[in-house]
């Protein structure tokens, strides 16, 4: 009787842990009863159900991060390889949606193809050299727009698309390589050029402004004035002890300092 009673017990802790499940955070549940995908969904905590008819599938609601390598096309005809990172979400509310539709493995069947034509249909419109330039981020944007439009209304979230790792065929490496030094050189000497004519530009500057002076002052030096500085300057040296002669044409005189 012990041994029965034992058992029931077991039995009985075992239907109990088996029916039951833990919704972690960032998870929701939804119950599959006899083949049947239950509209409603179930967040964090213990949830209850009955083992023998039910089973509860879990669906991560987390930003992932689903990663690939591939060739990408360009419009010249290249394929260029590159790593890919798209991140995405799934809407709580729709996990019965895409269990029903799309199943349990939505990854390869709708986000890897609705990727790969999107990324065929963008990267064909760019340049291989594109890619390695300021213009993948726009060619990121655009492969997430197309990914939106199709993905709208299936609770699949697109928050990023990122191409890492650009690996351009070597002789377009270098032939990229080569115009962006050729570029940087231009820049160089547009640099020096600008400077030189900042220089030609003050130096022009500059002697116009002693020019304009020297007129000012030439201008001003009418022979009156002339004579009365030249009287003002005998003044002031006729001070000196000195012996001085005095030679005058009758208009200005000139003085010689006898220094012996």
């Amino acid at each position: 009787m012990k041994r029965i009673i034992n058992f029931a017990l077991i039995a009985l802790i075992a239907v109990v842990f088996t029916s039951c499940a833990t919704v972690r955070q960032g998870e929701v549940g939804v119950k599959r009863s006899l083949g049947k995908y239950s509209d409603v969904t179930y967040t964090e905590g213990l949830r209850f159900f009955n083992p023998l008819t039910t089973k509860m599938i879990k669906i991560s609601t987390r930003t992932e991060n689903l990663e690939m390598a591939l060739f990408i096309p360009s419009k010249e005809g290249l394929n260029i390889r590159s790593e890919v990172s798209i991140l995405y979400n799934i809407e709580a509310k729709k996990a019965p949606y895409i269990l029903r539709n799309i199943g349990t493995d939505y990854e390869s069947n709708v986000i890897l193809p609705v990727f790969r034509s999107a990324v065929a249909d963008v990267s064909a419109r760019f340049y291989a050299k594109d890619m390695h330039t300021g213009e993948r981020s726009t060619i990121e944007k655009e492969i997430k727009i197309h990914m939106d439009n199709t993905l709208s209304g299936k609770g699949i979230n697109i928050e990023a698309v990122l191409l890492k790792s650009i690996q351009l065929p070597a002789s377009l490496s270098i032939a990229i390589e080569a115009k962006l030094e050729s570029e940087q050189e231009a820049q160089r000497m547009e640099f020096v050029l600008e400077q030189s004519r900042r220089q030609a530009e003050q130096k022009r500057i500059e002697a116009k402004g002693i020019r304009d002076a020297q007129m000012i002052i030439a201008e001003g030096l009418t022979p009156a004035i002339l004579k009365y500085k030249s009287i003002e300057a005998f003044l002031e040296l006729a001070k000196s002890p000195n012996t001085k002669i005095l030679v005058s044409d009758g208009d200005l005189p000139i003085m010689i300092d006898d220094m012996e």
